[in-house]
């Protein structure tokens, strides 16, 4: 099958888009290889620093031998269930090593703060800088110069993109991800959401909601609904960085293990000192970029990603738009209902085919473009099912037929022809909604706007009787810059219960949602934010908003002259407790807009001048893990 005609054309407007900072990347990451280990550039003290605490024999491979050394950068903790699991992968990646003529050595740690705990607190505030923060400590962990290669344990939502943004710092290092997967299944997502709805509406004790989200949320692995971890998982299967079906194996189980063993072996087979290297930074392309939100689109994805990802491609030399993301959707069919875009969760769509099912559908439409992956075979393997045959890994076909079609569809039947997403343009701004999850009755609200500035204040007017019958919930200075963009996520049982009494309401904000989060038709990332003075902060209590899904407007209905007249509204929110915020407060002053990434940190080198395109350049030129700790790219907006 050729290749659809807008996925060629969206990627190579990203190709010609990119191409001056692509180079830039390129010429740092090839200069960065070496055909010999990179600790043999080490000093003698350097080196014994390396092999100090290992055992005789990784002494004598590390200090007298060429074998490949893995760096492992774990986000193990075990507060968060969804990396729980990786406590025990470094014991499980040494041995796998070792019998692959290898060492591996924990190369450092990364912070993974758990946004289901902190929804709705004053912690949400530091999550999406927290990527940031995970990009640097990777690039800590890397900068030893000590590994041939790097294996990245990282699940959830900020962290594989932190990871990734750092790993492509060192871009001339192969890379693999290993997950956990997800934990088995509970209380369905529907049941515990309308649990929820009963007690915002007052009908349901908290020990009721408490007994329901405890069996909802009840073992290690990651949540099982279709949120932003989860689809970190898609995207990296799809970019071809992790080994085919991985993602959605439960922990603890024989074949969970066998694909850690796999992805150490596969990360010590394609280093630079063998015949099959496969830097990440050559790995992740345009194409590789355009087929992880063609992947995203396809499944109803989380919206966090129209960020991340943004942030992902700059860290490549790469320039990926919000307008990208909404041309490809008008072409990629949506193949999968997984909640809260369905009924089902990600043990029910894996069962059902699930990835490898999708991957081959996508590929046969020409819609996903056939990359070189970490595996031989490029993506085409990525639409093969993984077996568990005497302990190690084997590969069967894709499932001929979906095995629940209300989970998952072929693409010449799909749930609908246009992908998960869309983008909103009008006064207000520009803004992403995630339109698979709404039903079609809910894509178009006009209402009277409800404006506040602190997401509390909405539960109060609503406890107060306050609230009009109709009514779009403008919720503002919740940016990058005013507060770090935290995920509104706490409204939607709120907003959700209102939608079932017959209600028409919709949310406007310039902060983000969750990846769980669905049925209420929502306006989110507004950009400019509130705090750059954009147009939600000249809405007022009463003006008529209009937010229209399928037509891609959000607009105050105010007349021109008027709306010219009107100035920012200052921000009422109170000030709330530090719990470490003011530790943030550089990143916040300097972050850029949501539109290009929300960055707080550098990602990608700048363009290489005409003048040095031939020139030689100095190893401390190719240390390009440097780059994180520069201050952000300068924003159009600032």
């Amino acid at each position: 099958m050729s290749m659809n005609p807008r996925i060629e054309t969206v990627t190579q407007r990203i190709r010609e888009r990119s191409a001056a900072t692509r180079a830039a990347y390129l010429a740092l990451v090839d200069g960065a290889r070496s055909r010999a280990p990179n600790r043999s550039r080490l000093s003698c003290g350097n080196l014994a620093h390396v092999a100090a605490a290992c055992g005789a024999d990784d002494k004598v491979a590390l200090l007298e031998s060429a074998k490949p050394n893995i760096g492992v950068v774990t986000a193990y903790n075990d507060m968060l269930s969804a990396h729980q699991p990786f406590e025990a992968y470094p014991t499980l990646v040494r041995a796998a090593a070792h019998a692959a003529g290898a060492t591996a050595q924990v190369a450092g740690g990364v912070p993974a703060m758990c946004d289901g705990v902190t929804q709705g607190r004053a912690g949400m505030e530091l999550s999406l800088f927290s990527r940031d923060v995970i990009a640097q400590a990777t690039a800590i962990a890397l900068c030893h110069d000590a590994f041939d290669a790097a294996l990245c344990l990282g699940v959830c939502d900020k962290i594989v993109p932190g990871l990734l943004i750092g790993a492509l710092a060192f871009g001339h290092l192969p890379v693999v991800f290993a997950p956990a997967g997800p934990m088995p299944t509970g209380v369905s997502n529907k049941a515990k959401v309308e649990v929820r709805e009963r007690y915002a509406a007052g009908l349901a004790t908290r020990e009721e909601l408490l007994a329901v989200e405890s069996a909802s949320y009840h073992a290690p692995g990651t949540c099982t609904f279709y949120g932003t971890a989860n689809s970190n998982q898609i995207l990296l299967e799809a970019m071809g960085l992790q080994l085919p079906g991985t993602s959605f194996v439960h922990p603890g189980t024989p074949l969970r293990d066998a694909f850690t063993r796999a992805a150490t072996v596969r990360a010590a087979a394609i280093t630079a000192l063998g015949d099959d290297y496969r830097p990440i930074g050559r790995l992740v392309d345009e194409r590789a970029l355009v087929n992880a939100i063609v992947a995203l689109l396809a499944t109803g994805g989380s919206t966090n990603h129209t960020i991340h990802f943004v942030a992902v491609a700059r860290a490549a030399g790469l320039r990926v738009t919000w307008e990208d993301f909404d041309d490809l959707a008008a072409c990629v069919p949506l193949l999968a209902r997984i909640y809260p875009n369905g009924d089902a969760d990600v043990n029910r769509f894996h069962v059902a085919g699930g990835t490898a099912f999708v991957f081959r559908e996508l590929l046969d439409a020409g819609l996903l473009h056939e990359i070189e992956t970490i595996v031989p075979g490029g993506l085409r393997a990525y639409a093969r099912e993984a077996r568990l045959d005497a302990g190690s890994l084997r590969y069967v076909d894709a499932a001929a037929v979906s095995g629940d079609d209300a989970v998952v569809r072929p693409a010449n039947a799909p749930f609908e022809a246009s992908g998960g997403l869309r983008l909103l343009q009008g006064n207000l701004g520009r803004a992403l909604v995630k339109v698979s999850a709404v039903k079609p009755e809910h894509r178009r609200v006009e209402a009277p706007a409800v404006v506040v500035d602190d997401p509390d204040r909405l539960r109060v007017l609503h406890k107060q009787g306050r609230l009009p019958r109709d009514f779009v919930a403008v919720v503002r200075y919740q940016g990058p810059r005013a507060n770090g963009m935290p995920e509104m996520h706490s409204l939607m049982p709120l907003l959700g219960m209102l939608q079932n009494q017959g209600r028409h309401v919709a949310l406007v904000t310039d902060g983000r949602l969750s990846g769980a989060s669905g049925k209420v038709p929502s306006a989110i990332h507004v950009t400019p934010e509130a705090d750059r003075g954009g147009g939600i902060a000249c809405v007022r209590d009463g003006d008529i908003v209009l937010l229209d899904c399928e037509a891609g407007v959000l607009e105050a209905r105010v007349d021109d002259h008027a709306w010219s007249e009107r100035r920012p509204a200052a921000n009422d929110a109170p000030a709330g407790h530090d719990i470490g915020r003011a530790l943030f407060a550089w990143s916040r002053a300097n972050v850029g807009p949501a539109d290009e990434g929300a960055l707080s940190i550098s990602c990608g080198p700048p363009p290489l001048p005409d003048s040095h395109a031939g020139a030689r350049r100095t190893e401390r030129e190719y240390d390009i893990g440097r780059v994180a700790a520069h201050a952000p790219f300068e924003s159009k907006d600032a």
